[in-house]
């Protein structure tokens, strides 16, 4: 009889427990491997599952696979955050058809990739803001392999943004203002090369992109230029093309997206509400990003940083008596 009594007790139990996940159901949440993407995916998995009950897990992917798959498959059911507009055809059909939808923000100002300077540099000569005022100075922007020459750093070979600078330099006919391109080996090399600069309070120029932990720890500025689609399709991004016009980069907006099979259920309600007002900016992302570099930490322990550091941020998305649970499950 007893442990008659002991089983319904145990099933009880889990029953309850099921029942407090049912308030909000099970989710899971695209996780991809960058820092800021890692840090969004584990901040939204412990305020769910925290202080809404849910029963949110990840799913490891990358940014085309999972979205492909969040259109024909519905799963997985949220990409915390996405740069669309880096995405093609497939996702404005998939748009069209209804198969994803955006639910809300993922990084308020969005991702940029760009030239920067240091923000020493900009300071003592605010009259450099634009791509153009910075090829009148070589002068100020010294290659680490030829001072006699400005130099503009850029990233290994094979990334997207290697090709923009160099068609970029290409097109500014830089080389003919006295610059060189400077290139780095890898993403260690390109950080290494900027962090040797910024240290020794040189000026450079550099390819890079917000939000990262190295423009937290090494703030920067990022020069000014005019963006054109069509150039930036017919020959900006081609590595092969003779003839590139000056052109740069935009804001790529970081969006949430949804699939059609979540916004469709009626057990998510309140991680709907929840993902329409959450959103942080690429200075908050960064400082996440900062200490998670400092502190060899993976996506976990800067969700918990962020939660347990950062309560001005987040507590702004949930309702009172949410954001008291997900403290204390912070503690």
């Amino acid at each position: 009889m007893r442990k008659y009594l002991l089983s319904l007790t145990t099933v009880g139990a889990l029953m309850s427990a099921g029942a407090a996940h049912a308030a909000c159901g099970d989710i899971t949440l695209a996780l991809f491997s960058w820092q800021s993407a890692e840090a969004n995916a584990y901040v939204d998995q412990f305020i769910l599952n925290n202080g809404y009950g849910c029963n949110a897990t990840t799913v490891a992917g990358d940014t085309v696979p999972t979205v492909t798959s969040m259109i024909e498959k519905g799963q997985p059911d949220i990409a915390p955050s996405v740069a669309v507009s880096l995405l093609g055809d497939f996702y404005a059909n998939g748009v069209a058809e209804g198969r994803v939808s955006r639910i809300g923000n993922g990084i308020s100002d969005g991702s940029v990739s760009g030239w920067y300077i240091p923000t020493y540099v900009a300071d003592a000569h605010p009259d450099i803001k634009t791509v153009e005022d910075a090829m009148k100075h070589p002068e100020l922007f010294p290659s680490p392999e030829d001072s006699s020459k400005g130099g503009v750093i850029q990233g290994p070979q094979g990334w997207g943004d290697t090709v923009v600078t160099a068609q970029l330099f290409k097109a500014l006919e830089a080389d003919k203002k006295g610059f060189v391109l400077v290139p780095s080996g890898s993403a260690a090399a390109l950080d290494g090369a900027i962090a040797k600069a910024y240290e020794s309070k040189k000026g450079f120029i550099a390819a890079y992109w917000a939000p990262t932990s190295l423009l937290v720890k090494y703030p920067m500025v990022q020069l000014e230029a005019t963006h054109d689609d069509a150039e930036w399709v017919r020959c900006t991004t081609k590595q092969d093309c003779p003839d590139p016009k000056p052109n740069y980069w935009k804001a790529a907006e970081e969006i949430t997206l949804a699939s059609e099979k979540f916004l469709k259920r009626e057990d998510v309600a309140p991680a709907k509400d929840y993902f329409g007002k959450r959103s942080w900016s690429q200075a908050e992302v960064g400082k996440v990003m900062l200490w998670m570099t400092e502190n060899q930490a993976n996506g976990e322990d800067g969700a918990k940083w962020f939660i347990q550091h950062m309560p001005e941020v987040w507590t702004k998305w949930v309702p009172a008596d949410i954001a008291d649970k997900v403290k204390a499950a912070a503690k």
